[in-house]
Order: structure tokens, then sequence, then C-alpha cells
């Protein structure tokens, strides 16, 4: 499991208790602000590669910063 993985997947943690819509924007908001352009793009490939499961708020999240 990659770092950014790691870390992604404890941020939507942090969201869970939110509406999914909400927490998936929230989650997308906070990587677009905290995280530098190399970790939002191992983010998107880790979203477009099928071998890694990701959480489905992860995955919406990832959606919106395309």
């Amino acid at each position: 499991m990659t770092a950014e993985l790691r870390l992604i997947h404890d941020i939507a943690r942090q969201f869970r208790h939110r509406p999914a819509g909400e927490a998936a924007e929230a989650i997308a908001a906070h990587v677009q602000k905290f995280w530098d352009p190399r970790m939002r793009a191992a983010l998107r490939a880790l979203a477009d590669d099928p071998a890694e499961p990701l959480d489905p708020l992860v995955s919406a999240a990832a959606s919106l910063l395309r």
C-alpha cells in the first residue's frame, strides 16, 4: 500500500460521518488544498487502477479531482 493510499483512506475515515456526496466533496477539497500535484497524480493513478481496491468515498473524491 502506498503512502498516498494510506493517507487518503485515513482522510476518508475522518469524513465518513457526513453524507456520501458531502464527504467526497470535502475529501476532494482537502486533497486539492493540501496535497502537492505529484500526490494528486498518484491518487488519480490509483483510482484508475482496477487492481487497487479503493474506499467508495475515495473513488468519488478522486473523480471530483479530474
